[in-house]
């Protein structure tokens, strides 16, 4: 017997669009000699559809489709879809063949942590679904039920002689390894082959990676897709197990986080339908990488680069900007805000008499070019991408409607030292960001020799104590303990804790680790605990 694996990209909502996709891989699979196509989880709708759940007439139009799909001939289809039934919703796989409807498994087990929030809409299933297929009894699971034992227990106790699971599970640091740990902990003690297919693509804050794979009985990776690409894949079951078949090669960590940011562009703004990107380009590091990823994920005549020089500007900074578009040839412009920085300033005079200078002045000017992209992107409906990255927005180090106004923040969720190992990663394919970008002081420049560490700690250290605080759910305490310098601790907690405000406000940007802020960081803003 031979599965097709559906590795594809589906778009929340385009049930008429994600159906004719699953139709046109069943006929290739069908082509290709499959007698199964497997399809992710939620394939018809998308993951995660959210409160598009909660819609009558979603389940009307995922039930049209179905029905569509009954039409195909000669191919066991199992496709990943909403249900409801009476009064209840479960999170689906319905068998499809030759007309026929061969049964629905039902998700047994429901995530509720991380970015998942699946009992806010569905009922768990209670019962596993075993399905012949050319001689082959096959065991259905959806996504969560391998993470845990006995969803594939009772597959194998109604008589499974190899498990299928339908999955959209996204992207973050060392996912791809976990899967297949659990996955072989499921072969492990069932002693069946288990083949697994993963959803590809953006959504909103989520990325899939794809990276779907087959183990044989000996808990082997037999089969494995590329990852981040669409692929029909295929497994060969024969004499009880798995053969070895296609093993594509898998990213490094840094290339895949990077991989992981070109699709989240790509999609989130064609899956929106923008025509192209905006940014600030600043001369530094976080604007060069963010540069780099929009050029990689949409063509260079998409992205439209705005260096907005100030006083406090350095030559380096125009110079190395004029570099680096240069060498990725996407559009440019420098706009000068000094006039417009001075218009303020006179303006607020008055107001401001008798106060010193302060970070008001600095703000002034980030926000002057919020506005400024903010027009572009009114006027070209380019959407303009922020730059600012995960360790700036834990202490609060960027301007609320200033270099925070835009519509997709790329480096959301990437701390600033592995700014520098993308960036470094990046030029290692082709240089495209000059070498005084990568190794110059980081600085907002917004006064005269500012640089970021007056007001920070090392980079190093912020980022160690971000990831045990905010990504591992260590205390201060215990972080200190470990040799952190109490004072720099206590001051990247309170600096968290006091721009809770300000992250509310930022927007979505691709997640990369197991705790994004947005879908996984839900604090209270008004909040007394310590």
């Amino acid at each position: 017997m031979r599965i097709a694996l559906a590795q594809f990209n589906p778009v929340v909502g385009d049930i008429a669009g994600n159906t004719s996709a699953i139709l046109r891989l069943a006929e290739a699979a069908r082509q290709g000699g499959a007698a199964m196509l497997l399809t992710p989880e939620l394939a018809l709708t998308g993951y995660p559809p959210e409160d598009l759940l909660l819609r009558d007439s979603f389940y009307a139009a995922v039930e049209k489709a179905l029905d569509q799909l009954l039409e195909v001939d000669g191919i066991t289809l199992v496709i990943g879809h909403p249900a409801r039934i009476g009064a209840e919703r479960f999170n689906a796989a319905t068998v499809l063949r030759d007309g026929n409807r061969l049964g629905q498994y039902h998700k047994m087990l429901l995530p509720n942590s991380e970015v998942f929030d699946e009992c806010r809409y569905f009922t768990p299933g209670a019962a596993p679904l075993v399905v012949e297929v050319e001689g082959v009894r096959v065991g259905v699971l959806i996504c969560e039920d391998v993470w845990h034992v006995e969803p594939a227990a009772e597959a194998a106790e109604a008589g499974a002689q190899c498990l299928v699971a339908l999955n959209a599970s996204p992207f973050h640091h060392d996912k791809i390894d976990a899967r297949q740990q659990v996955a072989r902990y499921r072969v492990e003690e069932t002693g069946l082959p288990l083949a697994y297919v993963n959803l590809t693509g953006g959504q909103d804050e989520l990325v899939f990676d794809g990276a779907s794979f087959a183990l044989n009985r000996a808990g082997e990776v037999a089969v494995q897709l590329p990852a981040y690409d669409d692929a029909l894949g295929w497994v060969d079951y024969a004499d009880g197990d798995f053969v070895a078949g296609e093993q594509a090669a898998l990213p490094s960590r840094v290339e895949s986080v990077y991989r992981a940011l070109v699709v989240g562009v790509r999609d989130y703004i064609g899956k929106n339908g923008f025509p192209g990107a905006l940014l600030g380009l600043s001369g530094g590091i976080d604007s060069a990488l963010t540069l780099a990823v929009a050029v990689d994920a949409l063509g260079a005549d998409k992205v439209h680069a705005v260096m907005m020089p100030s006083p406090y500007t350095a030559d380096i900074s125009l110079i190395d900007s004029r570099d680096m578009v240069a060498r990725l040839g996407a559009p440019y412009d420098e706009l000068a805000i000094s006039p417009m920085y001075d218009a303020f300033e006179a303006t607020l005079a008055p107001l401001f008499a008798g106060r010193p200078v302060d970070t008001t002045e600095e703000n002034l000017q980030s926000r002057i070019r919020g506005v400024l992209l903010m027009a572009l992107s009114n006027k070209t409906g380019k959407l303009v991408l922020t730059t600012g990255n995960k360790s700036e927005m834990t202490t609060g180090y960027a301007t609320l409607y200033g270099d925070m106004a835009g519509g997709f923040a790329v480096l959301k969720d990437v701390a600033k030292t592995l700014v520098y190992e993308l960036s470094r990663w990046r030029n290692t394919v082709s240089e495209v960001i000059p070498e005084r970008i990568i190794t110059r002081a980081p600085s907002a420049e917004l006064r005269p020799d500012q640089k970021d560490q007056d007001s920070l700690p090392e980079y190093e250290v912020l980022d160690a104590i971000m990831q045990r605080y905010v990504e591992q759910n260590r205390s201060a305490d215990e972080i200190i303990a470990e040799g952190f310098p109490e004072a720099d601790v206590r001051k990247v907690v309170r600096l968290l804790k006091i721009n809770e405000y300000k992250r509310r406000q930022a927007p979505v940007g691709p997640r990369i680790t197991q705790r994004a802020f947005g879908r996984d960081w839900r604090y209270p803003i008004t909040n007394r605990f310590s």
